[in-house]
């Protein structure tokens, strides 16, 4: 799957917000310029709350495992939860089981930094992991839209 490929499924998603930040725009730090970010956000304003999903084109500081400097490298990372991390991981989010090579492609891993929170990340999805997707990108848009409910529940 492609970038673009990846984010037409997700803004396919009722409610769901794309943040795409380039250069200039304002209050948004240039190392978040390129990348997309996945919110629930049925109202279009920008949320106070974590994405649901992000498509990361850079290394990140302490994050560099997965090697995004190399041209044509991405990592889409998805707020599986612990129900699907656990299923494509064989253990729970905060099991502290050794990681995978993080730069491996078409590989569903634990995120390097939020694995422990439940977040599952791949670099440059392809034919082995594609067809588990859509599935985890609607489930965590389901997480993330069942705690805007909750958040803005009257009473």
């Amino acid at each position: 799957m492609e970038i673009d490929e990846i984010t037409r499924l997700v803004t396919g998603f009722a409610g769901v917000l794309a943040q795409c930040p380039r250069p200039g725009d304002p209050g948004v730090p240039e190392i978040a310029w390129g990348d997309t970010f996945f919110f629930y956000a049925p109202d279009g304003e920008l949320p106070r709350a974590q994405p649901f999903a992000t498509i990361v084109t850079k290394d990140y500081p302490g994050d560099a495992g997965s090697r995004l400097r190399t041209p044509g490298r991405f990592r889409l990372n998805i707020a599986a939860g612990a129900e699907a991390f656990t299923a494509h991981t064989g253990h729970p989010p905060r099991a502290g089981m050794p990681a995978p090579d993080p730069a491996a492609t078409d590989t569903l891993f634990a995120h390097p930094l939020y694995g422990g929170a439940g977040w599952l990340a791949v670099v440059n999805p392809g034919a082995h992991t594609a067809p588990a997707l859509p599935a985890l990108l609607r489930a965590a848009h389901a997480r993330a839209r069942a705690a805007h409910e909750r958040r803005h529940r009257p009473g």
